[in-house]
């Protein structure tokens, strides 16, 4: 007997691919499961003990790991491979899925490049040494998520996942 929610539509490689989310600071984690189930995708919820989790349903897998520093990234560091498609506002993590072969998107639906990701980390790196040396205050985080982010991430989702069904690779 099989689930009537099959896997996969999607192989790459003969290996299902998954959509695996940091969850920790994640605004779309809804509406990632509903693209996933609609494209018949598993989705991998992955967040520390520090944020609760809706239980798994049919389609969605929940992970919650340790609350130490970097638990999250290395759960799905050791998980991630060619072909899945990581969510993830961390550029380190996304780095690391890049290097693995999977499709990096952020939150806002940004898609992450290797031609891009060394620029994002040496900004990262420079504007770190500003906020110590006192140029910047600390704490003021990301600009607000909007609707209209919600509504580019859906559109990139969607798009990629379209691209890869079609194409059946990446």
């Amino acid at each position: 007997m099989t689930s009537k929610f099959q896997k996969l539509v999607i192989v790459i490689q003969s290996k299902p691919i998954k959509i695996i989310v940091d969850a920790d600071a994640c605004p779309v984690k809804t509406e990632i499961i509903s693209i996933g189930r609609q494209f018949k995708i598993e989705v991998v919820i992955v967040a520390s003990f520090d944020h609760r989790m809706a239980p798994a349903t049919e389609g969605v897998t929940v992970v919650q790991v340790d609350r130490s520093d970097q638990s999250v990234d290395l759960y799905i560091a050791n998980r991630v491979s060619r072909g899945d498609i990581l969510v993830t506002q961390d550029y380190g993590l996304a780095t690391i899925g890049l290097a693995k072969g999977a499709i990096t998107l952020s939150n806002r639906g940004q898609r992450y490049k290797d031609e891009t990701i060394d620029f994002l980390l040496e900004r990262r790196h420079e504007l770190a040494k500003q906020r110590r040396g006192g140029k910047y205050a600390r704490g003021s985080g990301p600009k607000a998520f909007t609707e209209e982010d919600r509504n580019y991430f859906l559109q990139s989702m969607t798009k990629v996942l379209t691209y890869l069904q079609e194409n059946k690779s990446v």
